[in-house]
């Protein structure tokens, strides 16, 4: 299993999560983040002062999935994020040791499907 952590901008995100959506990949993470890197920071102007802002806005989200997936959420992600410019973000894959589906004990890729769920006798 792949972990894919995308580090986008907001504008990007809709796009990005209808397609995994349609693509069959309902199960994603989003998180608000702040950072800087190339973009460096960017002067704007507050009540008449010059303010120089170092970091910015970004959305970070997060999917797991099977290996041979890992390809179709990286381009995924690519498509709908990339503008060439400075500041389009970054993606990282890792790998993932275990999942384990809390309410039932699912351990494995089957916790990464959403129509493989099975009951644990209590």
């Amino acid at each position: 299993m792949k972990k894919i952590e995308a580090f986008i901008r907001h504008e990007a995100f809709e796009p990005i999560r209808t397609e995994l959506l349609e693509r069959g990949f309902p199960s994603i993470s989003i998180l608000e983040a702040k950072g800087s890197g190339r973009q460096k920071g960017i002067v704007e102007q507050y009540r008449g002062s010059t303010l120089t802002v170092n970091v910015r806005p970004k959305l970070k989200i997060e999917v797991v999935v099977e290996d041979k997936d890992k390809g179709l959420v990286v381009e995924t992600s690519l498509k709908h994020a990339r503008t060439g410019e400075v500041g389009d973000g970054k993606i990282f894959v890792l790998p993932v040791d275990e999942a384990i589906r809390i309410r039932t004990g699912e351990k494995g890729e089957e916790v990464l499907d959403p129509h493989t769920e099975t009951e644990i006798p209590a």
